[in-house]
């Protein structure tokens, strides 16, 4: 059995506060992606990461970003996006710089976000499986529906969004091609990750009022859809719980969010066909020991492998 997660940390210094350490420690998960670790080597704290090792391309934006695979095993080989990351073992003490691994040819128009810490993808050594972590860019909304007196941040015109939507469109394509890489070393694939789109009404709490909400719009839930299929990448969570709202794996921290259990469910296992039907259990973690570790939860899956 191959215990996996994904969660979106942000911050592994807080989230390192609220017992991450702890929850990795008795979770017994043999594979963790994380997004948002937003972490300088420097300041992670002691013992962040328990007895795993670690694959880190924390990017080139203080404070931001960062996306991490933890393993049992010592990967076979790891690939990023033309960029440096950092490893550990767990008998070392502290993580070191190894130059671009293996630069994975990117698809037009991902250039521009290859130093943003957002991707990394490792082959593990005892599986024939590559697992990659992904924080998709969260976005915002097109100019028409930027009204400033509901709005948080400052109306940007549209910046946000388009600059989202060209991200979809280009890493729709990258993803093919890195199925496509895995299947032809004879390996499974999964997409782990907070891809900052739900794209069902099972997967918004208030689905109605955030029709016109970034992560929920029209456009948003089309590139997911076309993304999913039976025949190149699944869903594995819905796959296992069809007719559920959720599980969600978002709350706001904003009032009582959490507590109504009035999430988003942002937060993927996309694995092969083949993968995907090994699957045996999906769960959210929704606290742990009573404290949330993140905004988002970490999202479990159990494979027979």
């Amino acid at each position: 059995m191959l215990r996996v997660a994904t969660l979106n940390i942000n911050g592994i210094r807080a989230s390192h506060r609220r017992g991450f350490g702890d929850w990795l420690a008795t979770r017994g998960c043999d594979v963790v992606a994380l997004q948002e670790v937003r972490c300088p080597l420097g300041a992670l704290p002691a013992g962040a990461f328990g007895d795993h090792h670690v694959v880190y391309e924390p990017g080139q934006v203080p404070g931001r970003n960062g996306v991490a695979v933890l393993t049992r095993e010592a990967p076979a080989a790891v690939r990023t996006w033309d960029a440096d990351v950092l490893v550990r073992a767990p008998d070392e003490d502290h993580l070191h710089t190894v130059p671009a691994p293996d630069e994975v040819p990117l698809a037009r128009g991902l250039s521009r976000h290859a130093h943003e810490g957002r991707y990394v993808e490792v082959d593990l050594p005892g599986t024939p499986l590559t697992v990659a972590s992904l924080y998709l860019p969260k976005g915002g909304l097109p100019a028409h529906l930027q009204v400033p007196a509901r709005m948080r941040e400052k109306p940007d015109g549209g910046a946000r969004y388009g600059r989202k939507m060209r991200f979809l469109a280009a890493f729709a394509r990258q993803l093919t091609r890195s199925r496509r890489a895995a299947a032809a070393r004879g390996r499974e694939f999964v997409l782990l990750g907070d891809l900052n789109v739900a794209y069902t009404r099972q997967d918004v709490a208030a689905w109605r009022r955030a029709q016109t909400s970034e992560g929920f719009l029209p456009e948003e839930r089309a590139w997911m859809e076309d993304l999913v299929s039976p025949r190149t990448l699944v869903d594995v969570v819905r796959s296992l719980h069809p007719d559920v709202d959720g599980p969600y794996s978002w709350w706001s921290w904003l009032g009582q969010a959490y507590e109504r259990d009035a999430g988003w469910r942002i937060d993927y296992h996309l694995a092969t066909p083949r993968l995907a039907r090994t699957a045996v259990s999906a769960v959210v973690d929704r606290d742990h020991r009573g404290v949330r570790l993140s905004d988002h939860s970490p999202v479990v899956v159990d494979y027979d492998v």
